[in-house]
């Protein structure tokens, strides 16, 4: 169960620690590059149980799903792809997209693991691991929505704002 924890303190952590520095230093704003390097740090996290419990993320997935083992590789690589894009300004928005598409279409795997008692992560406590995942998932949508993409969640449907790129107001 301490990996939705850890997943949460990767996330936030860069950014908290950027906040604690502006108010340290009379800034009233912090980079939002910390928030993408929490989303970074969370994506690294979770490619990398794609490669050390590849057999047990495995058996997240049906068993009638083809090719269970290569799909989880794949997918490891893809959230390593996900955290370098966010790295650099001209790949952000592709790997905003793709990280809100890979939450929202990995989710149901997640629903199967808990129901299905997987021994991975916190699924193994079954159904009620899902009052804890599912706040996550709802948390790093919306991390992702605001750092990666600079939109607003009071206003979902507003243009990124031009000073995004620098700060966000504490």
């Amino acid at each position: 169960m301490t990996t939705p924890l850890l997943l949460v303190l990767l996330l936030t952590a860069p950014w908290c620690m950027a906040a604690l520095l502006a108010r340290v230093r009379g800034r009233s704003s912090v980079p939002a590059a910390a928030g993408r390097w929490g989303l970074v740090l969370a994506f690294l996290f979770t490619a990398s149980g794609h490669f050390l419990m590849t057999e047990a993320m495995a058996l997240m997935l049906p068993a009638w799903v083809p090719g269970r083992v290569p799909l989880v590789l794949a997918t490891g690589v893809l959230e390593i792809a996900i955290a370098l894009g966010f790295l650099w300004p001209h790949t952000q928005r592709w790997a905003a997209w793709t990280a809100l598409v890979v939450l929202v279409a990995f989710f149901p795997a997640n629903v199967y693991a808990a129901w299905k008692e997987v021994p991975v992560g916190g699924h193994a406590w079954g159904l009620v691991y899902l009052w804890l995942r599912t706040p996550l998932q709802l948390l790093l949508v919306a991390w992702t929505w605001h750092f990666g993409l600079g939109r607003s969640l009071a206003g979902p449907l507003m243009k990124r704002s031009r000073d995004h790129d620098r700060a966000v107001r504490l």
